[in-house]
């Protein structure tokens, strides 16, 4: 590990310390799953507002699986393309019924395998559920990750793997779980509070801007 990533993610640890937390809430795998597929180009706040009552009328993957389609769009409807969600949640569920027994399966290639499952959304339930060590690409992630000069690649995937031979693995869910709080407080989009950022010193983007030179 570099001597940056290192300072990086003590810096961090100091600031947010190591507690895991995961952002939408939910009482089991197939909630948190279901929970992330919504999540996508749309907020954990909404998410978590829509959760509330979709997981009392629909108590069980039984029951998204049997859903209608055209009603479940409806009950998701604030949360974006919600035709596609209604869609890939329902075939998710038939899935899950049929192959896995009702139960969330814990490895990646089996997770993706699922309908609405990329990576992202297998490395949650990966990281959260199962306690595998799991790099989530979030929107926060990938923006972050390049200021910070831990990766120049654009595509979620090539940031994954980059950030996987950056960071030790006892730091990889915790990354995510970091990174999406100082998005959300500090480094927004589009204006980042450099002023008040602890990583000030570290960050390669801010560094460059004011011309200096990061090792």
């Amino acid at each position: 590990m570099k001597k940056r990533t290192k300072e990086i993610l003590e810096l961090l640890d100091k600031e947010y310390g190591t507690d895991y937390k995961c952002y939408l809430n939910h009482d089991n795998a197939w909630q948190l799953l279901i929970a992330t597929i919504l999540s996508a180009q749309c907020t954990d706040a909404r998410v978590n507002i829509v959760t509330k009552d979709l997981f009392r009328k629909y108590p069980a993957v039984s029951a998204f699986a049997q859903a209608d389609q055209e009603e479940l769009e409806q009950d998701i409807h604030s949360t974006g393309f919600y035709h596609n969600k209604a869609k890939n949640i329902i075939a998710c569920c038939r899935d899950l019924e049929v192959r896995f027994g009702g139960e969330v399966p814990r490895t990646i290639e089996e997770l993706t395998s699922l309908a609405g499952v990329g990576r992202k959304t297998a490395n949650v339930i990966r990281g959260n559920i199962y306690h595998e060590p799991s790099i989530v690409v979030d929107t926060h992630v990938k923006r972050i990750s390049r200021k910070l000069g831990l990766t120049k690649e654009e595509d979620p995937v090539k940031i994954e793997f980059d950030l996987m031979k950056e960071l030790p693995k006892d730091h990889w869910i915790l990354w995510n779980i970091h990174i999406i709080r100082l998005g959300r407080t500090i480094c927004k989009a589009p204006r980042p509070n450099c002023a008040e950022c602890f990583l000030q010193g570290v960050c390669v983007d801010y560094v460059n801007r004011n011309g200096g030179k990061v090792e």
